[in-house]
């Protein structure tokens, strides 16, 4: 599904992206994917992120009843212990991710990417046959450590795409994820009428299968002589915050990220309870608005945004997704009936338009050689903020909905996102209002 073609310097002497940012390095036209079939290993990096998607979806409606069964606790006490095993995989996400960055900055993308799918792999088979709780923290905790697949994913697009069309193809990774978000919990629901533990293995399988698409079609991005040494002072998150700190532009957009991020994880967070709470929503009404969601961002990022960057530019549209989100997270805070929430899904799936841009823009300000480092930074950034912010916007729908609140209010969380959104949409203006408009 990946149509970008291969960077050819003689070819493409004025881009959209260079009328925005004057890159820091020229992508070299003769790396080993362009001598052989840079769409197929394209592809494999497009069904890389399907698959992570789905295979993340497909386990989430059987993960409560594996760990009552091997923990012979109730729903209640089961929801507890699965906060825990995602602040598990986060926090060593948060630590591992710069490291596994740089590993590719060092090695390759290829290497980190497919021995990323493996571990993954590894990691649902050790959660399927897991019969205690410990087990299923050290599977988890494996898979925070070894989950590089998208941030090497990305890198791996940065290193082999053409600035100009650089965005729309981070858009098709949005896209696939969406996909995947749609399919995956429809697979896992299905898979799962056979056993809690089936949805894990059949996951493993999708990830081993993968790996072997990948050993046989995808070549190396990073030819050797833009690697750089690894040096453990700068593979830790802080050490690689410091080093795109040298570089006004990248830190900005990081930052812009990360108070983005803080919001967008309240629907993850609190959307289930918060339908539930206001509207009194069935498990399968909920389901069906997290699949519109799905279908409205497979749309956006895999169509609607290759039509409208190269109108915008980058600039005005990560303005534009992040006002989106902002119209979003409003509605849903002061959503009156159901069909009010169903509109204001709209524009939250437009703010999808957010992201690719800001990818677009800090890949073209980073070098050859920093790609894996940036990209490991970025997950770095949305673990952390996938720490801090469920637990800040659960107590924050906790308080405002109960008897004690001095006032009811069920939708402050989605108040509270709107106004870290608006922090990070007058961030965005601010550090990219140098950057040159481009023509419609």
């Amino acid at each position: 599904m990946i149509t970008a073609s291969s960077y050819n310097a003689s070819q493409h002497t004025r881009s959209l992206i260079h009328d925005e940012i004057s890159p820091v390095t020229e992508i070299e036209p003769n790396t080993p994917t362009q001598d052989r079939n840079p769409k197929l290993a394209l592809t494999f990096i497009f069904i890389t992120a399907l698959l992570d998607s789905i295979g993340f979806g497909i386990i989430l409606p059987v993960i409560p009843q594996l760990i009552m069964d091997v923990s012979g606790r109730s729903l209640a006490q089961a929801a507890e212990l699965g906060g825990w095993l995602m602040f598990s995989f986060a926090a060593m996400q948060f630590l591992f991710a710069p490291l596994l960055g740089g590993l590719s900055d060092r090695f390759g993308r290829r290497p980190v990417l497919l021995i990323s799918l493996g571990v993954m792999g590894l990691n649902y088979i050790l959660m399927g046959i897991a019969e205690t709780v410990a087990v299923l923290f050290i599977g988890r905790i494996i898979s925070g450590i070894g989950a590089s697949t998208m941030s090497t994913c990305n890198a791996y697009i940065a290193d082999t795409v053409s600035e100009q069309e650089r965005a729309q193809s981070f858009g098709l990774m949005g896209a696939a994820f969406g996909m995947g978000f749609v399919l995956g919990p429809v697979i896992g629901g299905f898979l799962g009428e056979f056993g809690p533990r089936v949805p894990f293995f059949s996951a493993a399988a999708l990830c081993f299968i993968n790996m072997t698409f990948g050993i046989l079609v995808l070549r190396e991005s990073l030819p050797p002589e833009h690697r750089r040494p690894l040096k453990l002072q700068r593979a830790n998150p802080f050490g690689t915050m410091t080093q795109l700190a040298a570089k006004p532009m990248i830190i900005g957009i990081v930052m812009v990220m990360f108070l983005m991020q803080l919001g967008h994880f309240v629907l993850p967070a609190t959307w289930n309870f918060y339908t539930i709470e206001r509207f009194d929503w069935s498990p399968r009404q909920i389901g069906y608005s997290l699949g519109f969601v799905g279908i409205c961002m497979v749309l956006v990022q895999g169509y609607l945004i290759r039509l409208v960057i190269p109108v915008t530019g980058l600039r005005l549209a990560g303005i534009l997704g992040l006002t989106f989100h902002i119209i979003a997270f409003l509605g849903y805070a002061f959503a009156m009936n159901p069909w009010v929430l169903y509109i204001a899904l709209i524009p939250g799936a437009l703010g999808a338009l957010s992201g690719p841009p800001m990818q677009g823009i800090v890949t073209a300000e980073a070098a050859r050689d920093q790609q894996g480092e940036l990209q490991g930074g970025i997950a770095s950034i949305v673990s952390l903020a996938s720490i801090i912010s469920p637990p800040l916007m659960t107590q924050t729908f906790g308080y405002f909905s109960s008897p004690s609140a001095f006032i009811y209010f069920p939708g402050a969380a989605f108040a509270l996102a709107a106004a870290l959104t608006v922090a990070s949409l007058l961030l965005f203006i601010r550090i990219t209002a140098k950057l040159k408009p481009v023509a419609g």
